[in-house]
């Protein structure tokens, strides 16, 4: 089914200001929108139904002020979506019962549109949200990977700190929620020494990485063959820590960091990536991290827009790349 002029599906919370930036694009070329938090919206304000038969695959997403046929959804934007965590009318096993079915059912539906083209896909974004996974693709990729190892033995651990005299670093495998006397606490990359490892590192798998001898840092915005490259000067290990003291501005993509990209979005099957490395004094790019949903509007104004207008194409477009 040709589904150039369908709808532009977008799933993401209701707070999220970067997609606004997408969708402001998407308005002045009058393509249609239909913006939705499954994770809430579908146990308040919106229905979702999906068949099956020997006749095809139907559906239909109905709102507060639209009626959507899943069939005629040009492109999907897997945003920033809320977790599926069961209507507010419900309590213990009864909403737990009720988030996972919303999981995997409404989840799957609009993971499953026939001829929708997806910014990324859900099960992409996860599959390359691990960590290990990563890694394992940027060498293949042709990156260059900091030594790396992530282990729950305290023993390796304290050794490979004690080998590494440039310092070592530690940073969490997933940014899981944690907080300390109710209050959200992030947990940032810094610098750890062989005395600091404790036999608690035998309670999960720790991530410890060589440190770079960095002269800044690098963000890469991927948006299918499209690159925009952020320099990055901070004075911190990890520049998210504080970024009222970091500064930004354009930077060139060496061509082999480019080529090196686009083998990593193709190994994941991304369209979209936001990638981040650290520059050492002879120009060598070390890759950290590739985040397939990571935020992009906090760049340089123009960077920013530039970033909204390649994804307002992506969705606009459809599977005709």
């Amino acid at each position: 089914m040709d589904n150039r002029s369908g709808s532009v599906l977008v799933l993401t919370n209701s707070s999220d200001a970067t997609a606004d930036a997408v969708l402001r694009v998407l308005a002045e070329r009058r393509v249609p929108v239909v913006r939705i938090d499954p994770g809430t919206d579908l146990h308040t304000s919106a229905s979702l139904t999906a068949t099956y038969s020997v006749d095809g695959q139907r559906g239909t997403l109905r709102t507060s002020s639209r009626e959507l046929d899943l069939t005629a959804v040009r492109s999907v934007w897997v945003r920033r979506p809320s977790p599926y965590e069961g209507p507010p009318g419900l309590d213990g096993q009864d909403r737990r019962f009720a988030a996972s079915q919303t999981f995997w059912g409404a989840g799957g539906i609009l993971a499953s549109l026939p001829g929708a083209h997806y910014v990324n896909h859900p099960w992409h974004n996860r599959e390359a949200e691990y960590k290990p996974a990563q890694l394992a693709a940027a060498q293949q990729c042709g990156f260059h990977v900091p030594h790396t190892l992530i282990t729950n033995d305290a023993v390796e651990a304290r050794e490979f700190t004690t080998r590494h005299a440039g310092g070592t670093v530690y940073k969490p495998v997933w940014n899981t929620p944690y907080s300390v006397d109710g209050q959200a606490r992030a947990v940032w990359v810094r610098e750890v020494r062989s005395q600091e490892i404790t036999n608690a590192v035998t309670a999960c798998p720790h991530m410890f990485q060589a440190r770079i001898p960095k002269a800044f840092d690098t963000r890469v915005t991927a948006v299918g063959d499209r690159l925009f490259g952020t320099r990055i000067d901070s004075p911190d290990v990890d520049w998210r820590y504080r970024q009222d003291r970091m500064r930004c501005r354009p930077i060139d993509i060496p061509s082999s960091v480019a080529e090196a990209v686009a083998r990593y979005l193709t190994t994941f099957r991304l369209t979209f990536g936001a990638f981040d490395f650290a520059v050492t004094a002879d120009d060598t790019w070390h890759f950290l991290e590739c985040n397939p949903n990571g935020q992009w509007a906090w760049q340089p104004a123009r960077t920013t827009h530039r970033v909204a207008v390649a994804i307002a194409d992506q969705l606009e477009r459809g599977h005709e790349q």
